[in-house]
């Protein structure tokens, strides 16, 4: 089997390049001292049609896969942008994965088109306090009443819920004594992100300022019909198909950024000068690296 890229792939991957060359190492650095999010890389990759990369092209994206969405995913990060910048346009690249698959033809043109324009920004509302990855045992509630759902509940590490208008929220439809498998009874919904009833509080980090992540704190979120994506009670199941691409994504992100780093190790080998001969010719210096 041949893993080489294609002539079109590589060419993705120099366009992204070129692109990222824009944004300096002091753009990176002042946007994570301000905790400010990087609205102008945002733009310039929206315009430039890269964030519908993954998204069909009836709907206004380049219907490409998971291997380009993976190539651009690490150059962004290799590009030093780092997690920074990948994260900040993570979740419209592929993490809409299930609206594409499960929503109606009409959730899928009033959904899919201004996310793959940067128009509508978007929070994966799923991790919860007490739960982490063990989705099923999620607390937040949708209870159904006519014409659409009363939700309540807590969601935290919610990535962009600062500058985000709409989320991608799973919440429980059915309890969970209820259903016979614990993967049952939970429901996916495309809404608002409504501030009047969810209170968003930011959580202070160690790093990666410039994206926030949050706590939310949902009381009484009207959700109508019409925003649940695919049938009730099958959310955990669409979900994977967001959840699993997104970590082949993240695996990228963590190659560019160790590519990244192993370069500029390499330059500071060749650059820094001790005893009057760079550090580089010394053999502690250079296996680490090239077994990196």
């Amino acid at each position: 089997m041949d893993f080489a890229f294609t002539e079109d792939q590589l060419a993705i991957r120099k366009a992204i390049l070129d692109l990222c060359s824009q944004f300096s190492e002091d753009y990176w650095l002042q946007k994570d001292r301000d905790a400010s999010f990087p609205d102008e890389f945002y733009r310039t990759l929206a315009d430039a049609g890269w964030l519908g990369i993954a998204t069909p092209e009836e709907f206004g994206g380049s219907g490409l896969g998971i291997t380009e969405a993976a190539i651009m995913m690490q150059a962004i990060a290799e590009s030093g942008a780092g997690m920074t910048g990948a994260s900040s346009v993570h979740m419209q690249v592929f993490s809409l994965q299930p609206v594409n698959l499960f929503g109606t033809q009409e959730q899928k043109q009033a959904i899919l088109p201004p996310v793959a324009e940067g128009k509508d920004r978007v929070c994966f509302a799923v991790t919860e306090p007490n739960t982490g990855l063990n989705t099923t045992e999620l607390k937040t509630r949708a209870e159904k009443r006519e014409g659409g759902y009363l939700v309540n509940g807590e969601k935290l590490w919610i990535s962009t819920a600062q500058v985000a208008n709409k989320m991608l929220l799973l919440a429980r439809t059915t309890p969970l004594a209820d259903v016979k498998r614990k993967t049952d009874g939970l429901s996916l919904f495309y809404t608002d992100l409504d501030r009047e009833k969810i209170e968003v509080r930011l959580i202070h980090k160690m790093g990666r300022h410039a994206v926030d992540s949050n706590m939310l704190f949902i009381e009484d979120l009207w959700i109508p019909d019409e925003h649940r994506i695919g049938e009730e009670g099958n959310g955990f199941k669409q979900i994977l198909h967001g959840l699993n691409p997104e970590r082949v994504l993240i695996a990228a992100e963590a190659i560019g950024i160790g590519r990244a780093a192993l370069d500029r190790a390499a330059k500071y080998a060749r650059e820094r000068i001790v005893f009057n001969r760079p550090i580089g010719q010394n053999q502690g210096i250079q296996h680490p690296l090239a077994k990196c």
